[in-house]
Formats: C-alpha cells, structure tokens, sequence
C-alpha cells in the first residue's frame, strides 16, 4: 500500500492552544493501543491481549491515524504492517510509554506507606540537633521511610511548599496565610550573644534595651529570625544598627566572637568559645516554631505518617 499523506488539522490562531490541548488528551490513550497493534501486527491478537473490543481498538487507529493527518498502517484485512511513518511514530511512542511507566513506578513508590518519600523543609538553625533527631525518633517506627529534605530560610521554604516541592516545612514565625495550615509546636529562647571581652560578658541576664547602642550583625530581611530581631528590638525602644546581614546563625557567632558586633540567636547546638549567651529578661525573647502544609493539598500515607508525628511532639519539639 502506498504512503499516503492525509489532510492536515487546521487550527485558527485563537484556537490553536485550545484545540491542541484536546487532541492531546484524546491522542494519549490511543498510544498504548497503537503499540500493542504494532507489536502484534493484527487488530483481532491486539485486542484480545489488550482485553478491549476490536471494534474499539479499529476506531481509535483510525481516529489516531486522522489526528495525526498520516496512514500509519497498511491494511491487509484483520492484519497491518506499519507504514515508513508508521515505524518513526513507533520508536518515539514507545520512549513516551517506557518514561511514562518510569513515572508511573516512581510516583506510586514515593506514595509507599513503608517506603515513601517525605519531602521536608526546614529552618538552618533547626539542622544541627532538631531535624536528625525527629528523623532518628520516626524512622524508629518506620524505617524506610525516605526524606527529601531542603534546608533554608522561611521564605524559600513556604514558596517552595506552594510550588508542590516540599509536603512538610518546620518553620519560625509561624506561618499565618489562607493557603497554609500551620501548627505551632514549641517555641525557643533567644539569647543575646556577646563577645567574651564585652563590657555585659560578666552578666548572665540583660535587659535587651541595654544592647540599644550596640552595633548587631544579623540574618538577612527575608529570614525570619531577622524579623524577629527587629520586632524585639523595636518593643525594647530602639532601631538596631545593623554591621553585617548573614545567612547562617553559627557565622554571626563567629562574628562576635571577632568583635565586630552582638547578635540575637537561639541556642547553639555546641557551646562556641569568644561569646557569652546572655538571658534576655525583657522584652520576653522567645520564638515560636512551628509546621506548616498547603491547604488542601492530599497527603500520601508516608507524608501523613510524619505530620501526625510531628504533631505529637507539640510543647516537646526542641532539645533541652
């Protein structure tokens, strides 16, 4: 049988992303069905290996084949061989469908209540003790449970959760937005780091307004430790000179430890020699962790199995 070229689709401009659309979902489900005849080489052994009627398995070739605008079968009664087009639209259907059950595979182990994925944000000054030891206690009682963890600030963390890249974000301040369902867990004492020759290293509680004229070094605007910050220093009546905006808690340490200013900053995992952490009196220095997830949004039973976890470490989340 002779090549033979069909008339092509003909979209209007307005309608060419519509249109295009449709045809896509409706050429999918044919793409298994032209392999498998492909494979066989007759409708009737397609079908019944496909275990769908022949009759629909001949109008979906022939719809496909007048989607597509091109004969990619030659009839010979119940049996067909592929055409040149044929034969080039076979070898890319078949990439489409390996990488379509690649995914298939890969999706529904994630979603695996044994041995799942969690993707999982959390906080930088949450990754030395906090995070490890959550991940330790739950995998007791689920140990093939795999994470994907992201470790960042507040910000990044919640735009990648309305992204659809993390499940799960551990985060401070709590998260207060109609998208997101946040639950405060714990919340942790600040203290007010100091270099070890400071004129205040000799005390063990100040007053944050005793700090007014000092010089800070801080996280950066968009963490929210930083907001923190700001809004304590605020309450204690004075606005904070800012020596050097960071990313990372245990840098600013190391930062007063040079002299170069004071710090506000949860606990460190490990005592650093050069500073002296100072209880912060007043205003009451605190800030509240909590765990955060989109609205909405269905859990897989490994990602369910964590957040009921999480859940239950309310008031005993942080180290003591």
């Amino acid at each position: 049988m002779v090549h033979q070229q069909r008339s092509q689709l003909h979209l209007s401009p307005s309608s060419d992303t519509e249109d295009m659309t449709v045809m896509s979902r409706s050429l999918a489900p044919r793409l298994a069905y032209f392999a498998g005849v492909a494979r066989t080489e007759h409708v009737t052994r397609a079908a019944q290996e496909m275990q769908v009627p022949q009759s629909t398995l001949s109008r979906a070739m022939v719809r496909l084949e007048q989607d597509l605008g091109v004969d990619l079968f030659a009839r010979r009664g119940r049996t067909v061989s592929l055409t040149p087009a044929g034969r080039t639209f076979l070898s890319s259907v078949e990439r489409a469908l390996a990488e379509i059950e690649r995914a298939v595979d890969e999706v529904r182990a994630d979603a695996d209540a044994a041995t799942g994925k969690v993707a999982f944000g959390f906080l930088h000054t949450m990754g030395a003790e906090t995070v490890p030891g959550l991940i330790h206690a739950f995998r007791a009682d689920h140990p093939r449970v795999r994470f994907s963890l992201v470790q960042t600030y507040g910000e990044a963390m919640i735009e990648r959760l309305r992204a659809g890249e993390l499940d799960l974000c551990l985060t401070s301040p709590v998260p207060d937005a109609p998208d997101l369902v946040a639950r405060r867990l714990d919340e942790q004492k600040l203290r007010l780091v100091v270099p070890a020759d400071h004129r205040l290293a000799g005390r063990r509680r100040v007053r944050l307004a005793e700090a007014a004229d000092e010089t800070f070094v801080t996280l950066e605007p968009a963490y929210g430790m930083r907001r923190i910050t700001d809004d304590l220093c605020k309450e204690a009546g004075f606005k904070p000179r800012i020596a050097f905006e960071g990313e990372e808690a245990e840098t600013l340490r190391g930062l007063v430890a040079a002299g170069l200013g004071v710090a506000l900053l949860p606990p460190p995992a490990v005592a650093r020699p050069g500073v002296v952490e100072l209880t912060v009196t007043a205003p009451r220095a605190v800030r509240e962790i909590g765990v955060a997830w989109l609205d909405g949004h269905p859990d897989t039973p490994p990602v369910a199995a964590f957040k009921r976890f999480l859940l239950s470490k309310r008031g005993n989340l942080l180290p003591t």
